[in-house]
């Protein structure tokens, strides 16, 4: 069905506008986001059509390549990605919030076992506590193989100085879900506390995220 086949009460963007957006079900909204169809689908056609296949919690599953051939579009799987990218950092700052205070390695444990444990890179996190250890602001280093060469202080201190932080506690994880650190890790760590005794910024902890543990730098 067209969106013009539709009675303009019942369209999407007048529900929206009119009622909120708890009156629209998950294909209408998604084609609020849309904006218009492809040359065979209208918007509220290709939305229901890719939610049939695939349900929303698979959509995040879909490649770049494999969203441009199901929306036969090149604007379409960016507005996807991008909308389930904000809807998981939207989620983890009403789970976790910037005010959130860490007691523990468990704390931060908890709070990024779920985003990194099915990751298949190593993510480099660096997380900047306030002097009441709660976070000021998270920021990803690196993405890959974790080595001197990916890991500079420069880019570790360079946010946590701006932002004023008073410590700051370094996470990655291991994809092969062994959480005991690698030479590298080591050698890593020892670097960046050394720097940071000489810019007066704490490095606390570095948490090692596997598979349904973690290490401690502090606990090592």
């Amino acid at each position: 069905m067209k969106i013009n086949d539709i009675p303009f009460y019942s369209r999407p963007d007048y529900k929206l506008i009119n009622k909120g957006s708890l009156y629209l079900d998950d294909a209408e909204l998604l084609a609020i986001l849309f904006g218009n169809g492809n040359k065979n689908e209208s918007s509220i056609e290709l939305a229901n059509r890719l939610l049939n296949t695939y349900n929303l919690d698979k959509l995040d599953n879909l490649s770049y390549n494999e969203l441009k051939e199901e929306c036969n579009d090149k604007i379409k799987p960016l507005k996807i990605l991008s909308f389930i990218e904000l809807s998981k950092r939207y989620s983890r700052l009403i789970k976790n919030g910037y005010s959130k205070k860490i007691n523990s390695a468990e704390d931060v444990f908890n709070m990024f076992h779920d985003r990194l444990v099915n990751e298949k890179k190593e993510h480099f996190i660096v997380l900047m506590l306030d002097i009441k250890n709660q976070i000021i602001k998270e920021e990803t280093i690196s993405i890959g193989t974790l080595g001197n060469s990916l890991i500079h202080p420069r880019e570790v201190f360079k946010s946590a100085i701006k932002n004023s932080a008073y410590s700051i506690i370094l996470v990655h994880n291991h994809p092969s879900g062994d959480c005991n650190p690698s030479k590298e890790d080591v050698d890593i760590t020892e670097r960046l506390i050394e720097v940071g005794k000489m810019v007066d910024i704490k490095v606390l902890d570095h948490i090692i995220i596997g598979r349904e543990e973690w290490k401690s730098w502090k606990e090592i």
